[in-house]
């Protein structure tokens, strides 16, 4: 065999097991200025992809695999300086338990979220939403590529592009050495029923968006505002890939 032959059967094998895969590529791509270390949390039930976290520099991307019916969120942690030996360090940002690799830890809010639930052979649509539910640290983006055309299913892009830092009213802003490095939700600085549609509030009829919800969804009017927050923020695709970029370009 001649070496084009070999190299064009090489790349014929690698594309045919990739159309065979089940699994769903989540391209992650920091442009932000600064490093992000994305942290990854799977679902009860479901895995933490590269052990939860890991390191993005600026201006650079990876390729994180995910099977099929995989749940579970994504967030930017900034800020952080880890032990090159131990792993272990803090973040600004988003921390999960001071560890690089998450492993299965949540990240401390406020943090701006990525949630999916991707489809299965009974269901194939997959879920997707910019959530600012827990608050917000810096802008994200989630856009599907070589979603399904034609399939009367959406495919739009779920984003938190704005900068909410910079309008974050004084109640709710989260400082680190005089810097404003996050804005807190209306729930998590209240703590109440009301702002957290908990308790007599856990219903979309009695639960409604706070002023400081409809701020959020002012500036980010793609995202989730608040937890009933469905009708612009849920969006549904069923695409092999999906671009989630940090500091997306506006």
């Amino acid at each position: 065999m001649s070496t084009h032959s070999l190299h064009l059967f090489i790349f014929l094998c690698t594309l045919l097991s990739f159309s065979l895969s089940d699994c769903t590529q989540l391209i992650m791509v920091n442009n932000c200025k600064e490093s992000v270390w994305p942290g990854i949390l799977g679902s009860a039930g479901h895995p933490s992809p590269k052990d939860g976290g890991f390191h993005l520099c600026s201006g650079e991307e990876t390729v994180v695999e995910v099977p099929e019916g995989w749940s579970g969120r994504i967030w930017g942690r900034q800020g952080c300086c880890f032990d090159n030996k131990t792993g272990k360090g803090s973040c600004e940002t988003g921390d999960c338990g001071g560890l690089l690799k998450c492993q299965g830890i949540g990240g401390v809010p406020p943090a701006t979220l990525v949630e999916m639930t991707l489809g299965t052979p009974q269901s194939a649509l997959h879920f997707y939403d910019v959530s600012l539910v827990d608050g917000f640290n810096l802008p994200v983006s989630v856009k599907p590529v070589g979603g399904c055309v034609g399939c009367g299913v959406g495919c739009g892009v779920a984003s938190c592009e704005a900068n909410l830092n910079i309008y974050c009213p004084s109640a709710l802003v989260v400082q680190r050495q005089g810097k404003v490095v996050g804005c807190k939700s209306a729930c998590l600085a209240k703590k109440s029923d009301r702002y957290c549609c908990t308790g007599e509030f856990a219903n979309p009829k009695s639960c409604k968006p706070s002023e400081f919800a409809r701020l959020f969804k002012t500036n980010c009017p793609q995202a989730y505002s608040y937890a009933y927050d469905d009708s612009e923020g849920l969006k549904t695709c069923k695409a092999p890939r999906y671009v989630v970029t940090f500091c997306p370009p506006k």
